[in-house]
């Protein structure tokens, strides 16, 4: 039944955002058992590019960089406009997603040279990790997101010319994640990408070079182990679906910012320290780029408790257009599980609620469950599938078909009865309704009457999940910022 709704889904819905499942679903690794790898190529590039950016956000959370108000500002902070691409002001209110992006280069970015901001010299996309930073501030979640991944790259306006950068469209083995910067594309364009693949609107950007990790590593102090493991990894291909030592780098950063670590600058020096080191060591948007607004997000990422601050990947499958195996693609079906959690605000390091009480009680049997289904979509037919779909496949034989809705309807809805609520049960079983799509009434219903069911925009096939997820996909490889562990 679930792989019959799928099917029928795509034809219907899109995937996650316009791009995290815009490409071919590929296959796993361990499908192609019968081919040859490609020997590994050992990296040229200084590893962990990227934590140098994510290791000042990993400050952020400990709220080392709240305390840079105490301590000036540094030689300078290097800005990028990006325009629309972002946040105009750095907001206290709702969620926030912040970019980090590693490049390949060893100068450049964060230094003040005119390489910043993706002029000739500026590194790749490296390593790009979005930060999403709940609206309550009870949980945060960085999304590491391959840089190898094959995606379509939207325009891009830069500013540095009339028209930008044009996109480019999806082939084979190209564009990919990493190609978003640098060729005249500046981090805002890896923004609108980041955007693209995800539906998450990203707020802002850090960027940083490979010369300021080990700089930023020695400001916190403590982190000489989880460091060398990050190096090791640098010289061997990422492992997709699996925690990195990055992040296990990160973690540490987390640990280590916030409890005073051991060794680097003493306890009482390190904010000055990273402060220093953070503000000559990025690359960052224009709202950004202030003493304030840098004190401004630190004290919203030290609201998070490390348990709740979670690491994980965009699951990918093996590029199966690509015979040397150095691409990827989206897992669509896993990724958009995954973001779809991350829009919502779910935390990945806690367990769900229970059930709520309207899907707990006893359920009428398929054919005592008595609905009237109204489409209010806009797709033509879709009351009358979901109809088909209810007396042939649920034997709820005495389902109704209303037809059109008097209107559209942002979401699905069930209203019922009190002298309904076992048929509201197995109906909300059956189509994997969500509590809040049960809307109860104060009145009991005659015999034999009917429930209503409005089918909503959040309706895509017959059979089709309409509860949103509440864990995280099965096997996704997660750890938080209060780990110990630096090894791989």
């Amino acid at each position: 039944r679930r792989a019959r709704a799928a099917d029928q889904g795509r034809r219907r819905a899109a995937g996650p955002g316009s791009g995290a499942g815009s490409g071919p679903s590929g296959s796993s690794g361990a499908g192609h058992s019968g081919r040859r790898r490609a020997k590994p190529r050992k990296s040229a590039r200084p590893p962990a590019l990227l934590w140098t950016a994510v290791g000042v956000g990993a400050a952020l959370v400990a709220g080392g960089i709240v305390l840079l108000s105490g301590h000036g500002s540094g030689p300078g902070i290097t800005t990028v406009d990006v325009g629309n691409a972002g946040a105009a002001t750095l907001s206290a209110t709702g969620p926030t997603n912040l970019l980090l992006i590693g490049t390949g280069e060893g100068a450049g970015a964060g230094t003040g040279s005119s390489t910043a901001g993706g002029a000739a010299g500026q590194g790749r996309a490296a390593d790009v990790v979005l930060v999403h930073l709940a609206a309550d501030r009870s949980n945060a979640t960085a999304l590491d997101i391959p840089a190898n991944l094959v995606t379509s790259i939207p325009d891009c306006p830069t500013g540095k010319g009339p028209s930008g950068v044009p996109g480019s469209a999806r082939q084979q083995t190209s564009p990919t994640v990493a190609d978003s910067l640098g060729g005249g594309r500046d981090p805002g364009c890896t923004m609108r990408l980041i955007a693209q693949l995800t539906g998450l609107k990203v707020d802002h950007f850090l960027l940083a070079d490979s010369a300021a990790l080990k700089s930023l590593a020695t400001a916190v102090g403590g982190l000489d182990g989880c460091l060398t493991e990050v190096a090791r990894a640098g010289q061997a291909p990422a492992q997709p679906n699996r925690i990195s030592a990055q992040e296990q780098f990160l973690a540490g950063l987390v640990r280590t910012a916030g409890s005073g670590g051991s060794g680097g600058a003493a306890a009482g020096g390190r904010p000055a320290a990273l402060a220093r080191t953070a503000s000559t060591a990025l690359t960052m948007d224009t709202p950004l780029g202030s003493v304030a607004a840098l004190s401004g997000l630190g004290a919203q990422f030290g609201k998070v408790d490390p348990k709740h601050f979670t690491f994980t990947t965009l699951p990918v499958k093996d590029n199966p257009a690509d015979a040397g195996h150095r691409t990827v693609t989206a897992d669509q079906g896993r990724a958009t599980q995954l973001l779809t959690l991350i829009k919502n605000d779910v935390s990945l390091s806690q367990p769900p609620a229970g059930p709520d009480p309207k899907l707990v009680g006893p359920r009428a049997t398929a054919h005592n469950t008595r609905v009237l289904v109204y489409n209010g979509t806009g797709v033509f037919g879709a009351s009358q599938d979901v109809l088909a779909w209810l007396q042939n496949d649920e034997h709820a034989d005495r389902t109704t078909n209303g037809g059109d809705a008097p209107a559209r309807a942002a979401r699905t809805t069930l209203k019922y009865a009190p002298n309904q609520a076992d048929q509201a049960r197995s109906l909300a079983a059956m189509m994997d309704l969500p509590a809040s799509a049960l809307i109860p009434g104060t009145v009991n219903a005659a015999p034999r009457a009917n429930m209503t069911l409005t089918l909503g925009a959040d309706y895509t096939a017959p059979g089709a999940p309409i509860a949103p997820p509440t864990t995280p996909p099965k096997g996704l490889a997660m750890m938080t910022a209060d780990s110990s562990s630096c090894g791989t």
